[in-house]
């Protein structure tokens, strides 16, 4: 299936065999301690800079109705996100996946953004698009 919007991949999700627990890491801009001059006034107007994640968290799909509520929930916990990287977890035997099972996933998926591997994650911005990094 093709992914073109948040809700295309609720959709994908709820399709899967095995139910599913979706995982997200939020993350922020941030500009290089080494930044040029260029770099600093890119990321001044808004460009460049480098994603680092600050907060993540899992939700069950009924926890999921549209990205636009999702969005908003996500103002109680990180404010200046920029990007969002969502991945799956898949249940097994017809179980849901718990907050616990989640736990190991979502601190490998902090460790690959920092690691600029993010070749496993879905990034969509704050109006719910996917984007392509890189």
């Amino acid at each position: 299936m093709d992914i073109s919007s948040f809700e295309d991949l609720l959709a994908a999700a709820r399709q899967q065999a095995q139910p599913q627990r979706l995982l997200f890491a939020f993350a922020h801009a941030e500009l290089p301690a080494d930044a040029t001059a260029a770099q600093k006034a890119a990321f001044e107007a808004g460009q460049g800079g480098a994603l680092a994640p600050t907060v993540c968290v899992d939700k069950t799909l009924d926890e999921l109705t549209t990205f636009a509520a999702f969005e908003e929930e996500s103002r109680q916990f990180s404010l200046d996100w920029v990007i969002v990287f969502a991945a799956s977890l898949s249940g097994r035997d017809g179980q849901l996946p718990s907050a616990a099972d989640a736990e190991a996933p979502l601190r490998k998926m902090v460790e690959s953004i920092k690691a600029g591997d993010i070749g496993a994650f879905i990034p969509f911005n704050r109006q719910g698009e996917p984007v392509h990094l890189g």
